[in-house]
């Protein structure tokens, strides 16, 4: 089974302030929704009380130390415990997407990484830990320029790549 992981990420590795995203960037969102449908997402509970919402076509799993409960999702304890259930369900590709502790906690896991660096310098509470590629094959890179409308920046410049992981033992 192919564990991968899924983030946008600012210049400093920021992620989010105040359990939001910093940025909106319309066709990075079409890609994640595009990649994870049909497959099994992992996530805190954090994250998934600032989506606020079951997303559709996935099979959601949250990530909880509590007793954590909502209809139409599956609650582990541990990561393993997620991937598991994955193996189980004869999952071809999981992704893990988020938040910052979930990503630590699944890294060991990781084989595969979606990442979209966003050319964002400002605030954050929450960052990424931050990736050694020396282990990693980019397969992929797309940049994206910054979009401008009525002389202000709508759409921050992006970047858009797709890593394997040199020698999975997963």
């Amino acid at each position: 089974m192919l564990i991968s992981m899924i983030v946008a990420y600012g210049n400093n590795w920021q992620i989010g302030l105040n359990n939001k995203l910093l940025w909106y960037i319309k066709e990075d969102l079409k890609k994640f929704k595009d990649l994870t449908q049909g497959h099994h997402i992992i996530m805190g509970r954090k994250t998934f009380l600032s989506i606020n919402k079951v997303l559709n076509k996935r099979t959601n799993i949250v990530l909880s130390k509590t007793n954590f409960y909502h209809e139409d999702i599956h609650t582990c304890n541990s990561i393993k415990e997620a991937l598991d259930f994955c193996k189980k369900n004869k999952e071809r590709e999981v992704f893990i997407i988020g938040g910052a502790e979930i990503y630590e906690l699944s890294f060991p896991y990781i084989n595969k990484l979606y990442l979209t660096q966003v050319n964002y310098d400002g605030i954050a509470d929450t960052y990424l830990q931050k990736i050694n590629f020396k282990s990693w094959l980019c397969e992929k890179k797309e940049f994206h320029k910054e979009v401008m409308q009525n002389e202000k920046v709508k759409t921050l410049a992006w970047t858009y790549s797709i890593y394997n992981k040199l020698h999975s033992t997963h």
